[in-house]
């Protein structure tokens, strides 16, 4: 970096309908995975924080849950979330899946920000194999209904388009010093991230059953004297009925689960991770203030 330009630095939120695509756009600007990534809405419970840094610009994403109509207390808390992201912003990135269109949610985002009076960046996703004569007409709708500085066609998984993205964020952050440390891509814990991996493996393999009645939490953290780590997880159902369904037949599901999670983990901390993962009956844990807590989420009427 040339010492002799000035230093931007600023948060930046991504939002969007449920699946538009946040995590995996978050994952990619970051170049690293620290946002875990499902086909199945919701995902994303709380804010998690990335950093990425070009030229002169430390950009600082919060990548946050999906936004709806809520109408459970966990879904108004992480509604919430993610709409208290978007008011600490210096820059917001509205993302939109053009292969959904203009849904409900993402009418109500766009309108919202208009009338809280936001400049938002618009990032028409997954435009990759996207019928181009199609974008047009949605570009503009969207125009109508919100308020936006840029438009950019973008694919975050295949990376298509995010260099021109970067640039445009970085031109709108405010002049600063860096946050964070040029090395550190997020703020958090390796615990919180071993808890989040196995959550994602959890919504993989069952993800039609019971996703939303589950959390899980890393109770133990071990590093041993030959460098590997002994991890102690628990995940949280409500019902006995639901406790039979995470561990399977003969242990199946849980013993895939811990192993899917185990390799990954392997990978990301490069060493060797012994998982032991312990199912528990907590009853109506989502009405559990703790467990908001753990999650970072507010507790909401």
């Amino acid at each position: 970096m040339n010492t002799q330009e000035k230093t931007r630095c600023g948060y930046v939120a991504l939002i969007g309908a449920p699946n538009a695509g946040k995590s995996t756009l978050l994952n990619s600007l970051v170049g690293s995975k620290i946002a875990i990534v499902t086909h199945k809405v919701q995902t994303t419970r709380t804010r998690i924080l990335g950093v990425a840094i070009d030229g002169p610009s430390q950009m600082i994403f919060l990548d946050t849950p999906g936004i709806f109509e809520p109408k459970k207390r966990m879904e108004r808390a992480m509604v919430a979330a993610a709409w208290e992201g978007a008011h600490d912003a210096d820059v917001i990135v509205l993302l939109v899946d053009v292969t959904r269109g203009i849904d409900d949610d993402t009418r109500r985002i766009a309108e919202s920000l208009k009338e809280k009076g936001r400049k938002v960046i618009l990032a028409l996703n997954k435009v990759d194999g996207f019928k181009r004569e199609k974008l047009l007409p949605l570009m503009e709708e969207l125009n109508q209904i919100g308020d936006f500085t840029d438009t950019l066609l973008i694919s975050a998984l295949k990376g298509d388009g995010l260099d021109e993205l970067r640039k445009k964020i970085s031109d709108y952050l405010p002049e600063g010093v860096w946050l964070y440390p040029e090395d550190q891509l997020t703020d958090i814990t390796e615990r919180m991230l071993a808890a989040e991996i196995t959550r994602e493996k959890f919504f993989l393999r069952l993800h039609e059953e019971l996703p939303y009645a589950t959390t899980i939490e890393t109770e133990q953290w071990k590093d041993l004297k030959d460098g590997s780590v002994r991890i102690e997880q628990v995940i949280y159902v409500e019902r006995d009925s639901q406790k039979k369904i995470v561990i399977g037949k003969g242990g199946q599901s849980l013993k895939e689960i811990g192993r899917l999670a185990r390799e990954e983990l392997e990978e990301i901390l490069g060493r060797r991770v012994h998982l032991f993962i312990f199912v528990k009956v907590r009853k109506d844990w989502t009405e559990d203030r703790e467990r908001y807590r753990n999650m970072g989420l507010d507790w909401v009427k």
